[in-house]
């Protein structure tokens, strides 16, 4: 489980990776077209550094407090631990919050003042019998996170007694007997990775830091609540939290002659972890140990208190009140100001007469495998550095640590191990910019050329396309003026096939009526021939009579043959007319169809005409707007080639 973690607030500033000790606990991620910062947990060891340079309110560390209180509203039986900084953090208000606790259900209150008593005790005993000099204190789980992480080879270097919070709670469970669970009032993020460590067997369930728990009191508060004290008595155990705490407590029981090397500092303590693993490992040292804390001003001002902000020194006049305090207290002979520290030694191994030392021991775990990387080979260098577009040993040794690494070598590990990016350091940022900028001044200078070409160009079409559009206005005119022509000469011929038409009409009716005096004419002859063939029958009869008169018949035989033969001439001149006469009618008929063919032309070519006429007029009318549009054109682009 991650005990820090990267909000919504980030932006990517690189602060946390510069302070952090650990490779690889803060990755540069790449989101949008942003940088995020990301906790990785199995590397991260709580130190809380990136918390106290985070100015943006984008790290935020997780503890037990809810699940606390709300196991003790389901009727767990609790108790608890309370860290030795708790009472100089709030003078004031700390039996005030026990009380609170108290009426919230807490069985028993235990501070673990007593518990650092016990290690002290228990360094001094193990360090005597085991002659375990050069060793590394443990009560700081940072300090034990990072050296099982990232100098495992130094585990065996690690004092194997319990932290004052074990040594507590073992106490608590194995010589009171107490089956409550058991939390710890911390001022420390990275107590509940030791909590959680299965090599502490879960002695404790909870870690409640002094800040999350504080500020569940003021927003949830308990009416009712009475002050209430803790309840084993202690002695300058109460001033571990203090830098050096430790050591001092050594001193007072063995001397000052007792070199106790003190170190702490969140960047100072892994530095000197790093420069001295080898000098420690091998023993070469003259320390009796090594009293190392993560936090630079100790536990008073850990990650998880309030103070820790403003670095109140209300805090630390507080914490030296509690030794004056421990000091002078008669009821602990162990540790009065009377005895040598020879005899208050002495007195603390008789009041711890009856604890196993082997009870407050502890094992550690490599947990290395999760937090090794490699290193790249020269040739791998050489090119992250090259797409970095370092290509200089100048430019690979800028070290500007804006990426959040010292050096642009360390910077380069950790993009080939995937915990940073190319686009993370500002250098190669500024390099693009740089190479764009002259891109763009490049560019520029061929957009200026170019705007030149083309102003030449505009101006050589400007003057091409003028004589082009006044050859064109000169076309259209002609156009128009032809199209003007062929309009009024069309309506002429318009006009003149209306004649025609009109002539066709007349003709068809001229025709007509010839026709009906043909057929008059027809029967004119046909009452000539009847005349005739009747006359001719006169004749035949009165030339039969004349006949039968002889001699006195003679003479109208003579008339009668005449008329015989006027008959017979009327009839072939009727004939001969009738036939004329039919041949004129097929003459006649043959010029009315036709005659209807021409007036169905002339209607044709006249409707036509019509019709040419109007189109005339309307591509007269379309010509003028074209022209129009064409010297709107040769207008606008003009203009356009002006600009």
């Amino acid at each position: 489980m991650s005990l820090i973690k990267t909000n919504d607030k980030c932006i990517g500033c690189n602060k946390c990776i510069r302070v952090c000790n650990c490779m690889g606990a803060n990755i540069a991620v790449e989101r949008g077209r942003g940088n995020v910062i990301d906790v990785n947990p199995d590397r991260c060891i709580a130190c809380g550094a990136c918390l106290d340079v985070c100015e943006h309110g984008a790290r935020e560390y997780v503890d037990d407090v809810e699940s606390f209180f709300e196991d003790l509203k389901n009727g767990e039986k609790i108790s608890v631990l309370i860290a030795p900084a708790f009472l100089a953090n709030y003078p004031k208000d700390y039996e005030k919050y026990l009380g609170m606790l108290k009426k919230l259900g807490v069985n028993r209150f235990i501070s673990v003042s007593f518990g650092a008593d016990i290690t002290t005790w228990a360094y001094i005993k193990y360090i005597t019998e085991h002659k375990f000099y050069g060793g590394i204190s443990q009560p700081c789980p940072a300090v034990v996170g990072y050296i099982e992480r990232y100098t495992p080879e130094l585990i065996p270097k690690l004092m194997p007694v319990q932290s004052p919070m074990m040594c507590g709670a073992i106490y608590v469970k194995k010589y009171m007997h107490v089956t409550d669970k058991l939390t710890f009032i911390s001022p420390c993020i990275a107590k509940k990775n030791e909590i959680d460590d299965p090599n502490n067997k879960g002695y404790v369930s909870y870690n409640l830091t002094f800040n999350h728990l504080v500020n569940y009191l003021k927003e949830n508060p308990v009416s009712g609540a009475v002050p209430y004290k803790d309840e084993i008595e202690y002695g300058l155990g109460s001033i571990y939290p203090m830098p050096g705490g430790l050591k001092e407590n050594v001193y007072w029981l063995l001397g000052e002659d007792a070199l106790v090397r003190q170190m702490e500092g969140e960047h100072h303590m892994y530095e000197y972890l790093r420069r001295n693993k080898d000098r420690l490992k091998n023993g070469n040292t003259p320390y009796l140990f090594v009293d190392a804390l993560n936090c630079t001003n100790g536990c008073l001002y850990g990650p998880g208190t309030e103070s820790r902000a403003d670095m109140a020194e209300d805090v630390f006049m507080a914490i030296q009140q509690i030794k004056i305090n421990s000091k002078n207290s008669s009821k602990r002979s162990a540790w009065g100001r009377e005895l040598t520290p020879k005899q208050r030694l002495e007195a603390l191994n008789k009041e711890f007469a009856k604890l196993n030392l082997n009870d407050f021991l502890r094992k550690y775990t490599d947990r290395s495998a999760a937090c090794t990387y490699k290193m790249p080979t020269e040739s791998e260098l050489n090119k992250i550095f090259l797409s970095l577009r370092k290509d200089t040993e100048e430019k690979r040794a800028i070290d500007c640590g804006c990426c959040g690494y010292n050096t642009c070598r360390d910077m380069a590990v950790a993009i080939f191990n995937g915990f940073n990016h190319i686009n993370n350091c500002v250098h190669y940022i500024k390099d693009c910019a740089y190479e764009d900028k002259d891109k763009a001044e490049e560019l520029t200078g061929e957009i200026k050329k170019t705007q030149d070409e083309m102003r030449e160009k505009k101006l050589s079409i400007a003057s091409e396309i003028s004589a082009n559009f006044s050859t064109l206005k000169e076309t259209i005119d002609r156009i128009g003026g032809t199209s003007a022509d062929n309009a009024h000469q069309t309506a002429g011929i318009s006009r003149e096939m209306g004649e025609v038409d009109d002539f066709a009409k007349e003709l068809k009716e001229v025709l007509n009526n010839i026709a009906s005096y043909l057929n008059k004419l027809e029967e004119n002859n046909e009452a000539v021939i009847g005349i005739a063939s009747q006359t001719n029958l006169l004749a035949l009869n009165a030339s039969i009579e004349a006949a039968r008169a002889g001699e006195m018949g003679k003479g109208f035989a003579v008339v009668a043959d005449e008329i015989k033969k006027l008959a017979a001439d009327s009839k072939a001149t009727a004939d001969d007319s009738n036939a004329n006469n039919q041949d004129i009618k097929m003459t006649l008929e043959h010029l009315m169809v036709e005659s209807d063919k021409l007036v169905k032309i002339v209607d044709k070519v006249n409707g036509r005409a019509t019709t040419l006429v109007a189109s005339a007029e309307q591509t007269a009318a379309s010509i003028t707007v074209m022209k129009d549009v064409a010297e709107n054109v040769e207008d606008s682009l003009k203009e356009i080639l002006e600009h």
